[in-house]
């Protein structure tokens, strides 16, 4: 199992601290403290593949784990990357947005060479399959 501190630059994937704190803020609310943030991509969408955010409290022996403070210096939530996953996120950006369309996690990956209006869908090169 690989661990990754984003607070100390050395992951590739950037974590946000606003991602953070609406993680921090939803864990909460489930109140229980043994969920992590998973991300992953799935075959499927309309652009050939999706992204998937989900709580879980299991840890895989493939899974990266980029550990991200929040903003109130104190606590701090755990990312949860497969192994399948994490080749085709490196460089990107998870966030949590607030806008006129309303409040979203977003992934911002250099990777995908074409995305979908629904902003959960994405295509690689033809090189690159799952």
């Amino acid at each position: 199992m690989a661990s990754v501190d984003v607070s100390q630059n050395t992951s590739d994937i950037h974590f946000s601290v606003s991602a953070a704190d609406k993680v921090a803020e939803l864990i909460k609310e489930e109140d229980n403290s043994n969920l992590n943030l998973r991300v992953s991509i799935t075959g499927g969408g309309c652009s050939g593949f999706q992204y998937g955010f989900s709580f879980d409290e299991q840890i895989n022996d493939d899974d990266t784990i980029i550990i991200q403070q929040c903003s109130d210096g104190k606590s701090s939530v755990k990312l949860l990357i497969d192994s399948m996953s994490y080749q085709y996120l490196h460089d990107a950006e998870i966030d949590y947005i607030k806008g006129i369309q309303g409040e979203q996690f977003v992934i911002r990956n250099p990777n995908a060479k074409t995305t979908c209006g629904c902003g959960s869908s994405f295509s690689i090169g033809d090189e690159d399959v799952l």
